[in-house]
C-alpha cells in the first residue's frame, strides 16, 4: 500500500491506496523554491521590454495590480523585492498603490491584505479595492471590436506607470489565468466582465464556444476580448509567477505585459499538462487546499479538470472545502431547472458570469457521478446534483472495484486523455 496526502482548505486527508488500482497524476517535479537573488536576476532580465529600472521615471506615480485571495501566487514576494528596488529607485512611497483585481469577486478582507502583500508592505503601502458597479470609480473607454462597452478602473488611468503582478494557472475558458485578465476581468466594470465572459458561451449550439479551453490562447475568443480591453489600460510592465503545489515561487517571467505572459503560459503547458493513459471510471480529485477550494465556484475548476479523465457515466469524487460558500449568493438559483439544456436557455435569455459556471457544473453532474466531500451544507450539494459526504473513507464507498486517477493538485493540471 502507498500514502498520499490530499489537502483539504487548511488540513488534508491521508489516503492509503493499492499502486496497482490507483494511477497518481501530477505535474512534472517542481524545482526548488527561487531565491530573493534569483528573482532579482529576473528582474534585471525582462522579456520584450526594458528593464524597470529604465523605464520608471522621476516624479512618476505607480499601480501596483495583484489579484485577490482566490489565486495563490506568491505574490508577497515579489510586491515586497519590487517595491523596495522602486523606493532605492528613488520612488516615494507616497507615489505608490496597490490595487486589488477583484473582478466581481468578494473584497479582500483585512487578513487577507497582509497574506497577499505580506504585512510590512500591508502597513506601508496605500491599498485600493475595485469595484465593478461603482460608476464613478470607472472609465468608460469604448468598445471592443465585438461591441462589448470597455469600463475599467478609474486607477489604470490616474497612474504614470501599471505594474501587474499575478499567477499563471489554467482557466477552463480563458485559457490561462493571469497577464491581461489583471486588467480585464480583474479591474473591469461589471458590464465588461459580463461581455466578455459570455463570449466563451455559444447561444447557437447552446455550449461552450469552440477555442475556448484550458491551455488555449491563439485563437480563443475570450482570450483576445481581455487583451483588447487590458490594452487601453497600457501596462507598462508585468510580473507572472508560477508557485509549486505548496504555494512556492518556482519561476517567474516578467516584462511586457503580452510577451512574458505568453512566455509563462508556454511554460506551464510544459509542466502541467499531463497525458493519462486512457479515461477511467474512477477519479479522486483535491483541489490543492486552500484557495484553490474557497468557494465552490473555484473548486468547479478541479471538477472540470477531473472530468477529463473519467470515463462517461464514472464517479469524481471531489474533495473541496468551500469555506466561503458557493462564491456568489445568487450562484444557486441557476440550479432550479429541470436540466442543463433548460439552463443553458435561461442563460442565453439572461445571461450572467456565474450561470456559465453553473452550466459547466451542471453538466459535468450529468455526465458524472459527483461525490463532494465539503463543509457545504446537504441541501445545497443536492441542489447542484452532487451528493455529500463527511469524508474520503465514506465517499469510497461501495467503489472497491474501481480503479482510477488520483489528482492531488487538479486545480493546477491540464489533463490530456
Amino acid at each position: 500500500m502507498a500514502n498520499i496526502e490530499l489537502r483539504y482548505g487548511d488540513t488534508h486527508f491521508y489516503f492509503d491506496h493499492d499502486p496497482s488500482r490507483f494511477e497518481v497524476v501530477t505535474p512534472q517535479p517542481a524545482p526548488p523554491p527561487m531565491t530573493d537573488v534569483e528573482i532579482g536576476r529576473r528582474f534585471d532580465e525582462p522579456i520584450g521590454s526594458a528593464p524597470l529600472d529604465e523605464i520608471i521615471k522621476h516624479g512618476d506615480k505607480i499601480l501596483i495590480v495583484v489579484p485577490d485571495a482566490t489565486r495563490e501566487a506568491a505574490c508577497g514576494q515579489v510586491v515586497n523585492l519590487l517595491v523596495r528596488r522602486l523606493i532605492a529607485a528613488g520612488v516615494g512611497a507616497a507615489d505608490l498603490s496597490i490595487i486589488f483585481a477583484t473582478g466581481i469577486h468578494r473584497p479582500v478582507s483585512p487578513q487577507e491584505r497582509s497574506e497577499i502583500l505580506t504585512p510590512f508592505i500591508a502597513q506601508r503601502i496605500r491599498t485600493i479595492d475595485h469595484t465593478p458597479r461603482d460608476i464613478t470609480r470607472l472609465v468608460r473607454i469604448g468598445e471592443t471590436a465585438g461591441g462589448v462597452p470597455i469600463e475599467l478602473n478609474r486607477a489604470l488611468f490616474e497612474h504614470d506607470l501599471v505594474i501587474l503582478i499575478g499567477g499563471v494557472s489554467f482557466h477552463y475558458f480563458a485559457g490561462f489565468t493571469g497577464g491581461r485578465k489583471l486588467v480585464c476581468p480583474g479591474l473591469a466594470s461589471t458590464r465588461t466582465i459580463s461581455g466578455t465572459h459570455k463570449i466563451a458561451f455559444d447561444c447557437e449550439k447552446m455550449s461552450r464556444r469552440d477555442g475556448v479551453g484550458p491551455g488555449l490562447l491563439g485563437g480563443n475568443p475570450v482570450h483576445e476580448a481581455f487583451v483588447e480591453a487590458a490594452s487601453h489600460a497600457n501596462p507598462g510592465f508585468l510580473f507572472n509567477t508560477i508557485v509549486d503545489d505548496h504555494g512556492a515561487l518556482i519561476d517567474l517571467y516578467c516584462g511586457h505585459w503580452l510577451t512574458s505572459h505568453e512566455n509563462a503560459s508556454s511554460r506551464l503547458n510544459e509542466r502541467n499538462s499531463v497525458a493519462v493513459n486512457g479515461k477511467r471510471t474512477l477519479v479522486i480529485a483535491s483541489c490543492g487546499g486552500y484557495p484553490y477550494d474557497i468557494n465552490m465556484i473555484q473548486a468547479h475548476k478541479t471538477l472540470d479538470a477531473a472530468t477529463r479523465a473519467c470515463e462517461e457515466g464514472g464517479t469524481v469524487i471531489l474533495l473541496a472545502e468551500c469555506r466561503d460558500g458557493l462564491g456568489r449568493d445568487d450562484f444557486l438559483k441557476w440550479f432550479d431547472v429541470e436540466n442543463s439544456g433548460d439552463l443553458a436557455i435561461r442563460l442565453c435569455g439572461s445571461y450572467q458570469v456565474n450561470g456559465q459556471t453553473a452550466w459547466s457544473l451542471l453538466t459535468k453532474a450529468e455526465r458524472f457521478e459527483v461525490r463532494i466531500v465539503t463543509e457545504l451544507p446537504e441541501a445545497k450539494t443536492a441542489a447542484m446534483r452532487m451528493q455529500k459526504f463527511g469524508s474520503l473513507a465514506a465517499a469510497l464507498e461501495g467503489l472497491d472495484s474501481r480503479s482510477g486517477y488520483i489528482l492531488p493538485s487538479a486545480a493546477r493540471l491540464k489533463i490530456d486523455a
